[in-house]
């Protein structure tokens, strides 16, 4: 039998209630109040908790630049908070929002546009003779994901980040690349293969929009790797 809700606490008893990390953070998952698909997986401190409230916008905690971050603030891309929530153990946080545009900075509605299968793992045997065809998909997401952003370049749908991107210009993609990069070379030396694999995936997507925006296809990148592939070694 379910449980009722216990009556709303106050901000500041919330707040004491929460058991926050040795970091001062708590786990935050974003949900659509009408879909109730989860958006995304973020994190937040006292301060962006509060203002999440006071305000009634997400805001979170970036690990990554060690900074607040409001939820729209550059795509216009807000969620506004229709109810929060918090587990049993009081170590995560169920935020409840109504979005104003898609929630991933890929333009996905959701973080978590991408699926794996459910179905029992094959047997090494089929693995084996599976290996050829499986290894000509391992990056078919790349082609899926330019895919994405060429459309965005020629429909410019509002309020997509890579709208936003475009419409910015080449100064303003060419500043993310940087700031990717500075990032993923920050986690790598940290030694978080969980947050260097974020923000590779961001530094990739970057690039990606890099290249549509100079008209230069993702193939001809790839054939270039093909041919220093085939380049006799010489050491």
């Amino acid at each position: 039998m379910s449980q009722p809700l216990e009556q709303l606490l106050p901000l500041g008893s919330l707040i004491e209630q929460i058991k926050w990390s040795t970091d001062g953070l708590v786990t935050a998952v974003i949900q659509d109040n009408q879909s109730k698909d989860v958006l995304t997986v973020a994190y937040m401190n006292r301060e962006s908790l509060e203002k999440t409230i006071t305000s009634g916008e997400t805001w979170l905690w970036s690990r990554s630049r060690q900074e607040l971050w409001h939820k729209g603030a550059t795509s216009g891309n807000t969620q506004t908070l229709t109810e929060l929530r918090y587990d049993c153990d009081a170590d995560a946080l169920l935020v409840l929002v109504s979005p104003a545009g898609p929630a991933c900075h890929t333009g996905a509605e959701s973080c978590f546009y991408r699926a794996a299968a459910t179905s029992q793992v094959p047997s090494m045997e089929k693995v084996k003779s599976e290996e050829s065809s499986s290894s000509s998909d391992r990056f078919a997401v790349l082609g899926e994901l330019e895919a994405i952003i060429r459309e965005r370049h020629v429909t410019r749908p509002e309020g997509a980040y890579t709208t936003y991107l475009f419409e910015k210009g080449i100064d303003k993609i060419l500043k993310k690349v940087g700031e990717e990069t500075a990032e993923s070379i920050i986690a790598a030396k940290n030694g978080d293969n969980d947050e260097l694999r974020l923000e590779v995936s961001d530094l990739l997507y970057h690039l990606l929009v890099l290249l549509q925006e100079r008209n230069l296809p993702l193939d001809d990148i790839m054939s270039e790797l093909d041919r220093r592939h085939e380049r006799p070694r010489r050491d």
